[in-house]
């Protein structure tokens, strides 16, 4: 069973904790945001294709590793 390594889990721990961030910064009311990976994982997206896509700065790896279940194999930045 293929596992992602502590950087790339690092990495995926920055990226949502960041949109995570931006969420209660942006709030414009006294009621707190939960957590929410789905709402997380949509505006992460969008993200990741500006940075890969729309600007080309970055690969989708680099920017948040996964494993592939299809491939069967790890992506990573590497």
């Amino acid at each position: 069973m293929q596992t992602l390594n502590d950087n790339e889990i690092n990495r995926q721990d920055l990226v949502d904790n960041a949109i995570y961030n931006l969420l209660q910064e942006l709030n414009p009311s006294e009621r707190n945001i939960e957590w929410n990976i789905e709402i997380i994982g949509e505006i992460r997206d969008v993200i990741q294709a500006w940075f890969v896509e729309r600007l080309a700065i970055t690969d989708e790896m680099s920017f948040y590793p996964y494993i592939d279940i299809d491939a069967g194999s790890t992506k990573t930045s590497a």
